[in-house]
């Protein structure tokens, strides 16, 4: 079955993460760079049940909307360079789907609520989907690293040049 343009769909969100970070100036742009920070996802009580055995896994996926992100470009410069690169070959967050992921350590889950470690998501953040994290699926040697094996900022935290 072939997928086409005029396909559209429907996402709506399952729960809100919170975060300290209410602004994107000083976001941290990636999990690996949010180490200490926390933060608290709140599931709909419509979706509670679905969090049973979620505990029993040190990481998880966090799957959100970036919904301040201003409209996208297909070509632009990531905060840890300085050249213009193509859209799909960053994580910037302005894309034509702006969808978000953080592998988040996970601490605990009290009944529609997850606390985690690793927060690089601003407070307010849409969540559209949880799914475990398992070395046994989501952990690859690499050999090619693209752009990033020569990384020319050390930039870790956010700007504004992707958001209203």
């Amino acid at each position: 079955m072939a997928c086409g343009r005029n396909v559209s769909f429907t996402v709506k969100p399952v729960g809100v993460i919170h975060s300290t970070f209410k602004q994107v100036q000083g976001t941290p742009i990636q999990t690996a760079f949010a180490k200490d920070a926390k933060g608290l996802v709140e599931v709909f009580d419509e979706y509670t049940s679905g969090l049973k055995d979620l505990d029993g896994f040190e990481r998880i996926w966090l799957i959100y909307w970036f919904h301040l992100c201003k409209d996208y470009k297909l070509l632009v410069t990531p905060y840890m360079d300085i050249e213009p690169r193509g859209l799909f070959a960053t994580r910037a967050p302005s894309r034509p789907n702006p969808i978000g992921i953080s592998p988040v350590k996970l601490e605990k889950v009290e009944f529609n609520r997850i606390y985690f470690i690793g927060a690089d998501i601003l407070d307010g953040t849409p969540l559209l989907d949880i799914k475990p994290y398992s070395p046994k699926f989501d952990c690859f040697d690499v050999v090619r690293d693209g752009w990033l094996k020569n990384v020319k900022v050390d930039k870790r935290t956010a700007d504004e040049r992707f958001h209203k």
